[in-house]
């Protein structure tokens, strides 16, 4: 892992069944925060499509987005970047039926893939429209800038995916994300209008605490013009032990860059010692007093 990642949080403001003019606002992102020595650039889930299943034109944009993977690959090739371009809704065809998978790529400086992963844990109403990756492991993946893992926006609320990763070697963790302020009812709305926001903030930082890991948590933000008076959660951010949010973003569109120093995270593994104790045998909460001269 490189000591100091530099990493370009896009946090773009989707126009619905739109996928040529997003990838060329994104494009701009990504070559703009190249010429700022960026490593690593992530858009959000849905970057090319938004999400809008009912849309007559939605499941066309989808297909049609499908082959923006390689135009990606080209510009992190000749951008000399990685690039995870949030997630691209892909139509699959098996035994006749037709289903939509939501896949996040890493792909190399070199513009080859050097990750993929398929959204394991559905949000509630995509459940109507997409097909989860059900029962598949989640497993981490070597890249220029260390051994990284993805999972994408919902699968933030379940630990299990974080632990399976760290447990492969992952140090950097990538979340793409579609999350707004009002995916949930009025009733919890009134409860707390900024409650999403809130939920957010404290989960990719205890995720980055509890694993000993950086997360990359990037999500879409509303429009520029409209500044933080959007349903968009935006809220991107990188969070590490020790540190917690090393930058945050508001909710508009926007780019941030942020320098990632690595060894906060072997700082943070020689205090918790997280992974230290998942390795050793018998782990999982069968710890007591360490005898025969044991040191702590």
């Amino acid at each position: 892992m490189a000591p100091v990642v530099k990493v370009a949080l896009v946090q773009l403001n989707p126009k619905a069944v739109a996928p040529a003019e997003n990838f060329a606002k994104a494009a701009s992102f990504i070559k703009d925060a190249a010429s700022q020595g960026a490593q690593l650039a992530v858009l959000p889930e849905y970057h090319l499509t938004s999400w809008v299943p009912d849309d007559p034109n939605f499941k066309q944009s989808c297909i049609e987005a499908m082959a923006y993977l390689s135009k990606y690959q080209e510009l992190a090739k000749e951008q000399r970047i990685c690039i995870v371009p949030g997630t691209i809704v892909e139509a699959v065809t098996e035994g006749g039926d037709e289903s939509l998978l939501n896949v996040a790529y890493f792909i190399s400086s070199d513009g080859s893939i050097a990750g993929r992963y398929q959204k394991k844990n559905l949000w509630h109403p995509e459940r109507h429209h997409l097909v989860s990756s059900a029962h598949e492991p989640h497993t981490a993946f070597d890249t220029p800038l260390g051994r990284v893992g993805m999972l994408v926006c919902w699968d933030l609320a379940f630990p299990e995916g974080f632990r399976e990763l760290i447990s492969d070697g992952a140090d950097l963790i990538v979340v793409p994300s579609f999350w707004t302020m009002k995916d949930v009812s009025d009733e919890a709305y009134e409860l707390n209008p900024e409650g999403e926001g809130l939920f957010l903030n404290s989960t990719v930082v205890t995720r980055a605490f509890e694993n000993t890991c950086a997360v990359v948590f990037v999500n879409a933000g509303g429009p520029a013009e409209k500044g933080e008076k959007t349903n968009y959660a935006g809220l991107s951010q990188v969070a590490a032990p020790h540190v917690g949010a090393i930058t945050r973003m508001g909710r508009a569109e926007g780019m941030k860059l942020v320098d990632l120093d690595m060894n906060i995270l072997k700082i943070g593994e020689s205090n918790y010692k997280v992974r230290e104790d998942m390795r050793t045998e018998g782990w999982h909460y069968e710890y007591t007093r360490i005898r025969n001269n044991g040191k702590l």
